[in-house]
């Protein structure tokens, strides 16, 4: 079912789990040591209802989580080849409105009791060609 608040910002499915749309992009961009190219920022709506989470995931950017409003806890796993087993996890909520995210870090979000709206920035800006998900085996796929 669609939330209402997925509506009223006029989001859609994110391939990851959650909902989410584009909200900026910078018009300066930056070529990276490999040739591509890439705004130097991106900036998304991420909308995660209640009992959701999200997939396994990674990208090849940092990311900063910015809290709107509920709770979202992120658990990292890691920088190798899949999802380490050890994680840690930050809760992105009013106590702590930010949170970094290292590029090449697999992230995923955990189920809360409550919706959640966050923002994210990425930079070098988001491109679904950095964005990679996790086969793990034994992982819940996102409803």
């Amino acid at each position: 079912m669609r939330p209402p608040l997925a509506d009223a910002l006029d989001l859609a499915p994110h391939p990851e789990g959650g909902w989410y749309r584009q909200t900026w992009v910078s018009p300066e961009t930056v070529t990276l040591p490999d040739g591509r190219v890439r705004p130097t920022a991106t900036l998304i709506y991420f909308l995660l209802p209640a009992g959701d989470s999200s997939a396994w995931h990674r990208v090849a950017s940092d990311e900063i989580w910015l809290a709107h409003t509920g709770s979202v806890t992120l658990e990292l796993g890691g920088p190798g080849a899949a999802p380490a087993d050890a994680v840690t996890t930050i809760v992105v909520d009013s106590t702590t409105p930010q949170a970094l995210v290292p590029a090449g870090i697999w992230q995923r979000t955990v189920p809360t009791d409550a919706d959640a709206l966050v923002s994210c920035l990425v930079s070098p800006g988001f491109d679904f060609a950095d964005f990679e998900l996790a086969d793990k085996p034994g992982e819940p796929s996102p409803t």
